[in-house]
């Protein structure tokens, strides 16, 4: 069986050797399955005379580029593992990854050499490799990437693929203490590719897949772009986005699927672009790595995208549920039913299962979902138990079987002895015209240990004052008990994210946020 993401590419060489596997959204150059498995089987042979063998782990700290999807391959085929970085970590940051990792060999776009270099040094790693970008606005040859490739000869021989065999360490987003490592195994990620040709989902061979969103996102990489190699489909890769490009590179490639984050989304919306380039080859527009405001859903069905709503984790590889396009609207603001062979459950705190409709920590089985952190010993032995992993996420599922996340178990906050749940508080006050982003997190108030504080980035053609405020708070009044009502509103510029669209809600509890 092939298991691991070298093999589907090897096997597809041979099944469908002219099928285009990716395509440089920039340029237009193209990799036919043929000339993407003879360049990964001379990458390779690369990193085996670099060194690298079996079970060693190769991080990278890239841009998307079809040169960071070639060294993925490249690595499984070694049967090595899979390390990519958040691009945007500080040098501190990258170095506790690849220490904690054992990374053997880094690669790193070459605008990101000056931080990881130093990230590096002194550390067990062989060499750091450098890919070139079209950010950096460098000629190709000033990288040593196609260097380290020329070294490699016609291949290796690939080991023995084993289920459970680890194949890639992606680190959680760490918006609270040091990222973990999810262990995903050949089995996780070949589930969860077996998984995405479910009917609504529906990845085939002649999809055609616009991937902008980092790819060291498992929802950038694990959603489409890694299934589509399975399927023998393409992947257009882009280096960044931008709302307007990605609406042009839509409509050149004829895109039939494509992954941004809820922030991504909203700046599309924002821009216009939608109103000035061809959507209609979209199949799927599909929205993950946060929960959608229902009112941006509501405006993307408007442009008539076909949007689903996804629910995932890092550690799930990711697609656990997605609410379909039909049911965008009447079931908006859940995260739909179970993909196959995933199962959900909602428990209490002794990890009882809780009736229907009422909130508890979600928790997950299945094949694509990880058994354990790397090197977390006491974290492994309170989220993982009987084949189950205990997600901290606080959810709630309806009598039609329609699952909902109320929200982050560490972002509930109590007040006056009250829970109040920021997902609610901040899907409603989307609905307000001034509203463009919110953020809603419990600060501490003598009289009631928490208020319910609101940090609000306001839509264009409004300012901030003491009037908007009051205005904001009586339309709360008017959807919510009085205990959910935000009692502080902060206007702010931005908010801060992590790279993949997270609001960092740590930042806005502390004191003296603006």
């Amino acid at each position: 069986m092939k298991i691991t993401i070298g093999s589907w590419v090897s096997g597809n060489a041979v099944r469908h050797p002219d099928n285009v596997a990716l395509i440089d959204a920039e340029t237009g150059q193209s990799l036919t399955y043929r000339a993407l498995n003879e360049r990964t089987d001379q990458l390779a042979s690369s990193l085996s005379n670099a060194g690298v063998s079996q079970g060693d782990r190769v991080a990278l700290v890239t841009l998307n580029s079809t040169d960071m999807l070639e060294v993925i391959i490249a690595v499984s085929k070694l049967g090595a593992v899979s390390v990519p970085i958040n691009f945007r970590l500080t040098s501190r940051e990258i170095r506790f990854i690849l220490e904690d990792s054992g990374a053997v060999l880094c690669f790193a776009s070459d605008v990101f050499m000056p931080t990881v270099t130093p990230a590096a040094e002194g550390l067990d790693i062989k060499q750091v490799v450098s890919v070139p970008s079209k950010m950096s606005q460098q000629p190709r040859d000033a990288s040593t990437y196609d260097v380290f490739l020329a070294s490699g000869g016609d291949g290796v021989q690939s080991p023995p693929a084993e289920w459970n065999e680890l194949a890639m360490l992606m680190y959680t987003s760490g918006t609270t203490g040091n990222p973990k490592g999810a262990m995903l195994t050949n089995g996780n990620l070949f589930a969860n590719s077996i998984q995405s040709a479910e009917r609504t989902l529906g990845v085939r061979m002649d999809d055609i897949n616009l991937s902008v969103a980092p790819l060291f996102h498992i929802g950038a990489l694990g959603i489409h772009t890694l299934p589509l190699l399975y399927w023998a489909g393409c992947t257009v890769i882009a280096e960044a986005f931008d709302p307007e490009t990605w609406a042009a590179q839509v409509e050149k490639y004829r895109a039939t699927k494509t992954f941004l984050v809820p922030t991504m989304w909203h700046t599309v919306v924002a821009s216009g672009a939608l109103d000035r380039h061809d959507m209609s080859s979209l199949n799927i527009g599909f929205s993950g790595g946060a929960p959608c405001p229902v009112a941006l859903i509501e405006k993307l069905i408007e442009h008539d995208i076909p949007i689903i709503e996804g629910f995932g984790m890092t550690e799930t590889s990711p697609v656990v549920s997605f609410n379909d396009a039909k049911t965008a609207v009447t079931k908006a603001g859940t995260i739909g039913r179970p993909v196959m062979h995933v199962e959900m459950r909602v428990v209490d705190a002794s990890r009882n299962d809780v009736p229907v409709g009422e909130v508890g920590e979600l928790a997950l089985s299945g094949p694509s979902i990880i058994s354990a952190y790397w090197n977390r010993p006491d974290t492994n032995a309170t989220s993982f138990e009987d084949g189950w992993f205990f997600t901290g996420d606080m959810a709630k599922v309806d009598e039609d079987g329609y699952w909902y996340i109320v929200d982050r178990k560490k972002d509930m906050l109590i007040t006056g002895g009250e829970n109040v749940y920021p997902v609610e508080v901040e899907q409603m006050l989307y609905r307000h015209d001034a509203v463009a982003e919110v953020a809603v997190v419990g600060t501490a108030d003598e009289t009631w240990g928490e208020v319910v504080t609101a940090y609000i980035v306001l839509a264009g053609g409004h300012t901030p004052s003491d009037e908007l405020a009051t205005r904001i708070e009586e339309f709360s009044r008017e959807h919510l008990a009085s205990y959910k009502i935000p009692r502080r509103i902060r206007f702010v510029d931005e908010l801060p994210k992590t790279a993949t669209g997270k609001i960092r809600k740590t930042l806005l509890r502390s004191e003296g946020f603006a």
